[in-house]
């Protein structure tokens, strides 16, 4: 399908949003948003913006009703309402019922373990008693990782618990899972897209370096500072796992480089992702453009970097918050090969996503020394 009057309904309006609709742009694709705040970041570029919740049935089915593909940019929605547009014959990317499964972290271990995709090991638990109990009985060992079955986003929803006080001060409540701590080398993340012809592309796996207090990407690093078999072996998973799910659009592949040699699959995101965004600046196909690609069944776009890329997040300051500044933009655009995009939010706030920034360079790790200076160059502060 490609089409300027067809409407694409897209649940949430955030930065992936924003980017999204910033991408179907240049194609006159026709954008259509629901999202909770009329000032949401992908207000300024989308068609259409419809306030509701998109967690809600009533909100969602009412913004499905004229709209002839719906896709996402957050999995915290309502599947119900979505699985009965599909049923009334709406295109929806991702399936509904892949979604309910990726939602529920329990259920995607499950589904990993069953098709005997590689996973670290784990056990499912009621709620905390129930994983306490098992840690007492000697069951399980500390230590290990926690998380949260459902809402776990941004570094929320994961705790690793390292000794007995951590059971006091860092145990999530509810249900939830206990996963072996893996000997964790490197993490990496690759984004596979897939359109309804079964065409498959894969990006480069790129290389996350996380912030220590946030638990959030801090540093991204494409290409990752792996060998050729393990980035074929790792873009041959992602493309197993998008198969798998039967997906439609982009799946975000998180996954661990253990210290003896294997991989295994961490966690999926049916969407674009914060991994991809230096595809904007630094590949032939945006992950954006990629995603509208597939799930408007377009041919793939080429996945090749261009040059390679550090990603850098921008994160709102310790100790800010309130209305945003960006101290030091000016300085840090004056690097050649910087590339600034900030999100539109207006409130800043200790570790909020505020932006990123895509600086490339002639390899990795003359991209990462730049990225250093812009790191302490620009700051998101409040006023």
């Amino acid at each position: 399908m490609f089409s300027t009057t067809a409407k694409i309904g897209i649940l949430g309006g955030g930065q992936l949003g924003k980017m999204l609709c910033e991408a179907a742009s240049p194609w006159d694709l026709h954008t259509c948003v629901l999202e909770t705040s009329a000032d949401c970041p992908a207000s300024t570029v989308c068609k259409e913006l419809q306030v509701g919740d998109f967690r809600k049935y009533e909100d969602v089915m009412a913004f499905g009703q004229d709209k002839d593909l719906l896709t996402i940019e957050i999995e915290q929605v309502n599947t119900k309402a979505l699985r009965e547009l599909e049923a009334a014959g709406k295109t929806v990317h991702p399936r509904p019922a892949a979604l309910e499964i990726i939602q529920d972290k329990g259920l995607q271990k499950q589904f990993y373990l069953e098709r005997e995709l590689p996973t670290a090991a784990f056990e499912l638990f009621e709620n905390e008693q129930a994983l306490v109990a098992a840690i007492q009985e000697g069951r399980w060992k500390l230590p290990l990782v926690q998380k949260a079955r459902t809402d776990g986003y941004d570094g929320k929803g994961v705790a690793i618990l390292r000794r007995p006080e951590d059971l006091d001060n860092k145990l999530l409540q509810g249900p939830c899972l206990a996963e072996v701590l893996a000997p964790i080398r490197m993490e990496i993340a690759v984004i596979a897209a897939r359109n309804a012809n079964d065409e498959v592309a894969v990006y480069p796996p790129v290389e996350m370096d996380f912030h220590p207090e946030a638990n959030l990407v801090e540093f991204l690093l494409c290409p990752a500072r792996i060998s050729p078999l393990e980035a074929a072996r790792a873009e041959a998973l992602a493309e197993q796992v998008i198969r798998a799910f039967d997906i439609c659009g982009l799946l975000a592949v998180e996954m661990f480089l253990t210290t003896t040699g294997e991989i295994l699959i961490n966690e999926v995101a049916p969407r674009p992702h914060n991994s991809g965004h230096h595809s904007i600046d630094s590949a032939v196909t945006s992950q954006y453009q990629q995603h509208l690609r597939a799930i408007c069944n377009l041919p793939l776009g080429d996945t090749a970097q261009t040059r390679a890329a550090v990603m850098l997040n921008l994160l709102g300051e310790a100790g800010h918050k309130g209305p945003v500044r960006y101290e030091g933009a000016a300085e840090a655009l004056r690097i050649p090969g910087v590339y600034l995009h900030l999100y539109g939010k207006k409130m800043t706030a200790p570790f909020r996503k505020m932006g990123h920034v895509t600086i490339t360079g002639h390899s990795s790790e003359a991209a990462l020394q730049k990225a250093q200076q812009v790191k302490k160059l620009l700051k998101v502060i409040a006023q």
